[in-house]
């Protein structure tokens, strides 16, 4: 039987740390135990399948990632390892033991050889495979990297920093270039948007700051969602972004118009570890301390229309953008109901 979504995925422990294939229907999961494992998923009822598990982290997985052309799979975890394995076999390619001095945090693959990596110290590594060794090493953020992204020339890599701050380096250069000023809680999630001109990045305290392209010292607006938090992010169109929060729900926000379009899906009552997008931007995977990672259809979100014009909401329940987000997860709706104020919402870490 055919189904709109490949069905969800249980496992043992929670899951941290989600990524999908470029290429292939294929997702990469960490859990806080250090196992990795590789599922192909279909829309196939009963076709989901484990294809293999490795167990070499020594403490909690926090970062999956695949490679450009799809063939390794990066992980990366407290124990401050950085391994890199096949996406084949599973097989241990390349291991990097003490690859930081704190706990590992997030990877990055920038191109076929280059990565980079950012632990809880707000240190951040620039690797080259072909060298096997750092090519930069920067310790310009004073709490933990949350999470990175680079531009579509490989060029510039954007940090966001538990310091409140986005930092910019220039990987062709091999050097810092700035550090934004701090903004209110945590940044947790950064990402590139209205072809490269726009950067998003998503706060502990449910804000979307956004930057211009040549302007990373400010904020050019900020858009509170009145959710707990923004705790990841990814997006779906040049203009939308799908973000997953401490409350359960997966919301689909609009950026320039700032709007929240409605919900996704939700993993009722358990904060939001990861979102991963597939290739095409026609489904959405996402992982939570319910243990499950569950799949979302998002292939109508391109289509939506967003006014300039803005209505005055006087609240009730987040409109459902998928046939699983139907009438689940009204209690968790606060953000549009206009007496709710945002409250700053503690960062957790599942390990």
């Amino acid at each position: 039987r055919l189904r709109d979504t490949p069905e969800d995925i249980c496992f043992e422990a929670t899951a941290n740390a989600i990524a999908l294939h470029p290429a292939r229907p294929l997702l990469a999961v960490g859990d806080v135990d250090g196992d990795v494992y590789l599922y192909s998923y279909s829309c196939t009822e009963g076709e989901n399948r484990q294809l293999w598990s490795s167990g070499h982290h020594l403490k909690s997985c926090r970062d999956v990632a695949f490679s450009q052309d799809g063939q390794k799979l990066f992980t990366v975890s407290k124990d401050k390892s950085v391994h890199i394995l096949t996406v084949e076999e599973g097989q241990l390619e390349m291991r990097f033991p003490k690859a930081h001095g704190s706990a590992l945090n997030c990877v990055l693959p920038i191109d076929n050889h280059v990565f980079a990596t950012g632990d809880d110290g707000g240190a951040l590594k620039v690797w080259d495979l072909r060298k096997g060794d750092t090519v930069l090493e920067a310790h310009q953020q004073e709490e933990y990297i949350s999470a990175m992204a680079v531009d579509g020339n490989r060029k510039i890599l954007l940090t966001a920093s538990g310091d409140g701050t986005l930092g910019v380096f220039n990987v062709k250069r091999r050097r810092f270039e700035l550090l934004s000023e701090p903004q209110n809680g945590d940044l947790t999630s950064v990402v590139l948007l209205k072809r490269g001109k726009k950067v998003a990045c998503g706060s502990s305290e449910g804000t979307i700051y956004l930057f211009n392209w040549d302007g990373f010292g400010a904020a050019s607006d900020r858009f509170a969602l009145r959710a707990e938090s923004v705790d990841c992010m990814v997006p779906i169109t040049d203009s939308i972004v799908c973000v997953g929060s401490l409350d359960g729900v997966i919301r689909a926000v609009n950026i320039l118009p700032n709007r929240v379009l409605g919900c996704v899906g939700q993993h009722l009552g358990e904060p939001i570890e990861q979102l991963a997008v597939a290739p095409g931007g026609q489904l959405l995977a996402s992982c939570a301390h319910d243990q499950k990672v569950k799949f979302w259809d998002v292939s109508t979100l391109g289509g939506l229309v967003v006014d300039d014009y803005r209505k005055k909401k006087k609240g009730g329940p987040l409109r459902a953008l998928s046939s699983k987000a139907t009438g689940s997860g009204e209690d968790f709706f606060a953000d549009l109901r206009d007496e709710a104020e945002p409250e700053a919402a503690a960062g957790s870490d599942s390990d």
